[in-house]
């Protein structure tokens, strides 16, 4: 029988690997580990993106697919004191096209054709803005009305012709206007072609006036080209705020007038300044540069010097002396340069001495025509001497010798105290770009001798705004105030967003002083006359001034080059304005400010006063010499205008037949002196006389009167007509042939030929 109990045991027998399995093992591990760390790396990368550089993906994504076009501000207007305008932005128009819409190169050309000859532009360039793909290319900007009516034209012809009419489009923009071209130039400077302040006002106030700009933002396709305006969206622009000056431009204007009449008179060789202040605020009234320029054409230099500047060769060279006479033309005198103030610092000097007690009435200086300090010998204009003479005669003489024994009596410290009470020291701090610092001696460097020149205003510099505040300090009882030439600033509402208020920095000298200096220098032009600032009519208190350039390369005719100026200030028993006039090295007959500066200040003061309405005080002499507003003698009969005529003061003269007076010579409210001529024409034919002018230059008063009306003329006396003065100039040539009765204007300057400062 056969066992079954024990089964048959069958052992398994170990095969081993081939290499395809273990290839496709290593496969798949790699693959996972491929897999791991790709997954890994990409949410790394991704955290990265994400967290780490999102915001800046995100900004380059919208910048991919959006375009955003500026749309300009209308820049704020700038108004004078009164509220006239003096810069503005008007509107203009920008040319754009849409090249996507045009199909063919005929409407291609044809848009390229008719834009490139109206806005007078290289027709390749405005063909290659045309083959664009784009809903918005600038063709060119800022087009005034005549070149926008005849875009207008050409969409019309174009849509008609070849339906494409809706390519071009005309924008909003603006441009920058200056409708007084000159006036103030260097006060409101201009404006870039991108509406930006370059100088000035402008300049200075740029964050007010430019406002904030707008914006397009236009949608772009999967091409990259502009969407439609339909996926557009619009962002108004904010026009920016308006600016109100403390410059009033009357007077400004007749500032400008008789200083640029100063420059011609006197051969000026490097521009004069004038600034006008009110002595109680600090504002400034007027602020003038000569050789000023259009504001609307600022890149222009004058025929003269641009000529100049073409002859040179080199174009390195020849680029520096465009860029040097621009900046020469720009610049603002009266806050960007010092000059040394010469005598009329002597108002400072006095002040000190008298709010020091170092001085009264009845102190004497003697001036024997020079004076030593340390081996340094310092002349007196008076070569001859004053001789012995009290404080207020010092004053009035403007005795260097006697000012150099005062600044000794302040002494160095209390001087240079002073001197930076006064503000000579320090900036202004006048809102206007550019101003300079002054040159005095550091502490502990000043010597005896340097404290004798500085007493009577030399050795050192000062910028002119500097010396015209001190000025109104010594008038307005001692308070140095912050000069200023924006008033307000307003919305375009009309809200005021910024108003400037009257600013004391200190008070350097008492009311008492500042009375005593009022007096004083009050009495030294109704004395002096026309060479010390004498208006007619009015009490003018000033100073005069003749200062040597030390170091300067310019030429003049008398050798060495000197600034003859004067500063003053009426009326002076209750000071409003206060005036500084000076000369950059005048080249002609006089170098003095007695002779040079005053006779405009003068002229000036004449018309200025008046405008402010100052009341008039005047003395029988001055009478004799007061203009006079002819009245209106025309169509009336001659026997009611003679009696109208001599009921105003004047004598008559008729011409011709008729029994109507048909016109007049002066004209209705010219000014005329006092018994002057009026001539009534009752025909035509008599209107065509005429008489020659002759010469009333170096002449009295009474003798130009007498001359003038020998030949049938009238005369308006300028200047200090009733005091010492002679004739120095008239508004009408000798030798012209004019209509009998015509005025013709003398100005008036001082006869003393011993007036030298």
């Amino acid at each position: 029988m056969e066992d079954n109990s024990n089964p048959i045991k069958t052992t398994r027998k170990h095969v081993p690997k081939g290499p395809n399995q273990r290839l496709r093992q290593r496969t798949a591990i790699l693959i996972i580990a491929i897999l791991v760390f790709g997954f890994g790396a990409a949410l790394t990368r991704l955290s990265f993106l994400t967290l780490v550089q999102g915001s800046t993906l995100q900004e380059a994504a919208v910048e991919q697919q959006l375009k955003d076009t500026t749309l300009p501000a209308k820049r704020g207007t700038i108004y004078d004191a009164n509220g006239k305008v003096l810069a503005e932005s008007a509107s203009v128009w920008q040319v754009v096209i849409a090249p996507i819409y045009l199909k063919t190169d005929e409407q291609r050309e044809a848009v390229a054709k008719g834009l490139s000859e109206i806005l007078e532009l290289d027709y390749d360039n405005v063909y290659k803005k045309t083959q664009q793909e784009s809903y918005y290319v600038v063709v060119k900007r800022k087009i005034e009305v005549e070149t926008r009516d005849k875009i207008l034209e050409l969409i019309d012809t174009l849509d008609e012709k070849y339906e494409c009419g809706n390519v071009i489009q005309l924008l909003d923009d603006y441009k920058r206007y200056y409708p007084h071209e000159s006036l103030a130039a260097s006060v409101i400077g201009f404006a870039g072609s991108d509406e930006q302040g370059l100088e000035g006002v402008e300049y200075e106030y740029d964050s007010y006036l430019s406002g904030t700009p707008g914006r397009i933002v236009t949608a772009k396709n999967a091409r990259g080209t502009n969407m439609p305006f339909q996926y557009e969206q619009n962002i108004e622009a904010e026009d920016g705020n308006n600016i109100y000056l403390t410059i009033d431009e009357n007077i400004q204007s007749i500032c400008e007038k008789y200083m640029q009449q100063g420059v011609v008179d006197n051969n000026v060789l490097n521009k004069g300044v004038c600034i006008a202040m009110d002595v109680n605020t600090g504002a400034i009234l007027a602020m003038v540069t000569t050789d000023g320029y259009d504001l609307n054409k600022p890149y222009e230099l004058p025929a003269d010097e641009q000529s100049k500047i073409d002859e040179i060769t080199d174009d390195t060279k020849k680029n520096k002396a465009q860029s040097e006479a621009l900046s020469a033309m720009w610049r603002n005198k009266a806050v960007s340069d010092t000059y040394m103030p010469g005598s009329v610092f002597k108002m400072c000097t006095a002040s000190m001495a008298i709010e020091e007690n170092k001085v009264n009435d009845n102190s004497t200086f003697t001036c024997t025509g020079s004076i030593t300090v340390s081996d340094k010998t310092m002349h007196c204009a008076n070569t001859a001497g004053h001789g012995t003479q009290n404080f207020l005669q010092a004053l009035c003489n403007s005795c260097n010798p006697a000012f150099v024994q005062i600044g000794q009596l302040v002494g160095m410290n209390k001087f240079r105290e002073y001197y930076q009470g006064f503000g000579f020291s320090e900036k202004t701090g006048i809102d206007l770009p550019g101003e300079a610092d002054d040159t005095f001696w550091a502490e502990g460097e000043m010597s005896d001798v340097d404290l004798a020149v500085a007493s009577f205003g030399q050795n050192f510099s000062i910028t002119p705004i500097q010396m015209i505040t001190a000025c109104a300090a010594v008038a307005n009882g001692g308070y140095v105030l912050q000069p200023y030439v924006v008033s307000k600033i307003t919305n375009v509402d009309g809200n005021v967003i910024k108003s400037v208020e009257k600013k004391v920095k200190r008070q350097i000298i008492s009311n008492s002083t500042s009375a005593k200096l009022n007096e004083m220098l009050g009495y030294n032009t109704q004395t002096a006359g026309a060479s010390s600032g004498y208006v007619a009519g009015y009490k003018v208190a000033g100073k005069t001034g003749t200062s040597e350039k030390i170091g300067s390369k310019t030429e003049s005719s008398f050798g060495e080059d000197y600034i003859a100026s004067f500063c003053g200030y009426a009326p002076a028993d209750d000071p409003q304005i206060a005036m500084l006039v000076f000369f950059d090295t005048p080249s002609g007959g006089s170098y003095y400010g007695s002779q040079v500066s005053s006779p405009v200040f003068i002229n000036i003061m004449s018309e200025v006063l008046p405008y402010l309405q100052v009341k008039t005080s005047y003395t029988d002499d001055e009478l004799e010499f007061v203009d006079v507003a002819a009245g209106d003698y025309t169509g009336i009969s001659v026997s009611d205008a003679k009696a109208a005529v001599d009921q105003d003061g004047f004598t008559c003269t008729v011409k011709g037949d008729g029994d109507t007076v048909i016109s007049q010579i002066p004209t209705v409210s010219s000014k005329v002196s006092t018994g002057g001529n009026i001539v009534l024409y009752t025909d035509s034919n008599s209107q065509k006389e005429t008489v020659t002018v002759p010469n009333l230059v170096g002449y009295s008063a009474s003798e130009v009167n007498n001359v003038a009306s020998a030949c049938g003329l009238n005369v308006s006396f300028s200047g200090a007509a009733s005091s010492d003065g002679v004739s120095s100039a008239q508004d009408v040539a000798a030798g012209t042939s004019v209509s009998p009765g015509t005025v013709v204007t003398v100005s008036f300057a001082s006869s003393d030929s011993n007036v030298r400062d």
